[in-house]
């Protein structure tokens, strides 16, 4: 099995409702996010999947993301965790590929490349990841 990982970074404000910490004030973080693809195949140029074109739709995705104020976004339903953050852009980036004509989501039966998991760290050591297997 051969795995790739691309990396981008956004900075973003948010707050936790139903938390009772620090957190549920406003509060920023310098994101940092790995996207990783894997698959048994190497195409004909001998890679997995071209590295610019997953960077590019992640840092598309992630820009939509920067600086803002992660609770304007509905989607998150005022709980923008990391974990919520994680998921919000395994999804965009399948989107952002699906234009390209790339279909990296997940199926057990692929032979191609797949986008397996998506880590977001709001710090060098707290990281939340979400994955498909």
């Amino acid at each position: 099995m051969f795995e790739v990982r691309v990396e981008a970074d956004f900075a973003a404000a948010h707050f936790l409702r139903d938390y009772n910490g620090k957190c549920e004030n406003l509060h920023g973080h310098n994101y940092k996010v790995y996207a990783h693809v894997r698959g048994p195949k190497l195409n004909e140029g001998g890679m997995l999947l071209d590295f610019s074109k997953l960077k590019a739709a992640l840092r598309s995705v992630c820009k939509k993301l920067d600086h803002t104020n992660l609770n304007d976004f509905d989607l998150f339903e005022q709980n923008p965790s990391a974990e919520r953050i994680a998921m919000y852009i395994y999804d965009g980036i399948i989107d952002e590929l699906k234009k390209e004509g790339l279909d990296l989501s997940f199926s057990k039966e692929k032979e191609s490349p797949v986008l397996f998991a998506v880590d977001v760290f709001e710090t060098e050591t707290s990281r939340a990841r979400y994955r498909v297997d």
